[in-house]
This record gives structure tokens, sequence and C-alpha cells, in this order.
């Protein structure tokens, strides 16, 4: 941040001191029974305005027509679209691989040392302090969120990887954590698209957990969607708005 304009940070600083400011004791909101409430929450509101929320669905085939994609085949039956939207697993041949973030998910019978007997918290381990190229993430939610059961704590922590040993990578965060009763660790490959991403859309999800990366990745996508700006506030049914 320090080689880069000041805009960036102070777009920053006023996110933060604005979210704080909404709730008084934390600038951080995480969903009571976990992240499955935002796409609960988006299916809700997309039923208001005629869209269909299907689960549990295999994709068989993306449809392309002339060049164009025209549709999602799924068990035998093809639902018709004008523009699809789609995570970078289904198009691989029209993304590339631009690296990788390590997670690893521990189950604690304790709150994290050092913070007051909290019962979730969020923890930014600064590259400096690390000697490494990124952050490296940790949050940690517990039962009263209800995603756990009472006297357990989740704690989840992410970084980028940049050498051969990612798990050698985040024990500077496990290392916060211990004594760890349970740990699942995951290696996700990340994914950027090859063209302007109008037909492969957004990249893979990245390490941080403020998911300050998704938001501009949607903002982009949107714009190339409506040819507008995804700044225009949802409005009431029937008037013109953002879908």
């Amino acid at each position: 941040y320090l080689d880069q304009p000041c805009q960036e940070t102070i777009n920053r600083i006023k996110l933060y001191s604005e979210s704080l400011a909404r709730y008084g004791k934390s600038p951080y909101l995480y969903p009571l029974y976990g992240l499955g409430e935002l796409p609960q929450g988006f299916a809700r509101l997309s039923a208001i305005y005629g869209g269909t929320y299907m689960l549990n669905k295999p994709i068989e085939e993306i449809v392309i027509e002339n060049g164009k994609v025209v549709g999602v085949k799924s068990e035998g039956e093809v639902a018709r679209c004008k523009q699809l939207i789609c995570d970078p697993s289904y198009v691989s041949d029209r993304v590339t691989k631009v690296g990788q973030v390590i997670r690893v998910i521990c189950i604690l019978s304790h709150p994290i040392k050092n913070t007051n007997d909290a019962n979730s918290c969020q923890i930014i381990i600064p590259q400096n302090q690390v000697n490494r190229k990124s952050d490296i993430y940790v949050c940690m939610i517990s039962s009263a969120h209800n995603v756990a059961a009472q006297g357990k704590y989740i704690a989840i922590a992410s970084t980028t990887v940049e050498t051969a040993d990612p798990e050698k990578e985040i024990k500077p965060a496990l290392d916060l954590l211990e004594p760890i009763e349970q740990k699942f660790v995951s290696i996700s490959d990340l994914f950027a698209p090859t063209d302007l991403g109008t037909e492969s859309q957004v990249r893979s999800m990245e390490c941080s957990q403020g998911f300050w990366g998704e938001e501009k990745d949607i903002e982009e996508m949107m714009k190339g969607l409506e040819d507008t700006s995804c700044e225009e506030e949802l409005k009431e049914p029937g008037e013109k708005r953002v879908q």
C-alpha cells in the first residue's frame, strides 16, 4: 500500500469505519447458521422476480450453438438461457490457473488465546510479519452463530500458496490456535478467464475472508452482463433494477 495511490487505502479505512459504526462492536458480520444463509437469501429474493433455485442438479453439458452459450443440460433436460454465470471448473478450456489457496478448518475446544475469550474474531497476520508476499487470514466462529456445539469453536485459516510446502506456510496461523482438536486441510486452484470474462465470467474464490476481491469481480461481471454500473440500488418489483 506504500507504493500505491492513497485512494485505495482511504476507501478501506472508510469501509472499516462505516462497518464498525453499523453495530458498534465489530466491523464484521457473520450470518447465523453459517454462510449457507447467503444463497438462501438470494433464493428468496430471486423468487420475487421469477427466479428458480435448484439444488443437487448435476450438470451434464453446457449447450453451445454457433459459438454461443444457449443453455445447460441436466438429467436429459435443457434449461435455455441468454447468459450463463458459472464457476471456472465448468469451463476448464476457457480458464487458466493463476495460483493456489490453502484453507485449514480447525475444531477447537477453547477460544483463541489473547482474545478475551471472544466467541468470534477475525485475525490478519501481515505478510511482512511472516516474511511472505501475502497475508494470512484467520476467522473463528462458535455456538454463538449456531454453527458449532456448545463449548466448541471453528477456526478457518487461509492464505495464498507461495511455496511447495503450503502447510508450513499456514503454520503461523495454526500456532495461534493450539491445541487443535481436529483439522481439515484443503488446497484449491485459482483460475482466471482467458477471455474478457463475459463467457467464463468470474474468477475463483481468493484467500481473504472478507469477499473484497469477489465484490470487485461481481461488479465487473454485472457491467459485462447489463452494460451498466452495479451501484444502482435494488428497487421494488416492477421497477428497473440490476438482477
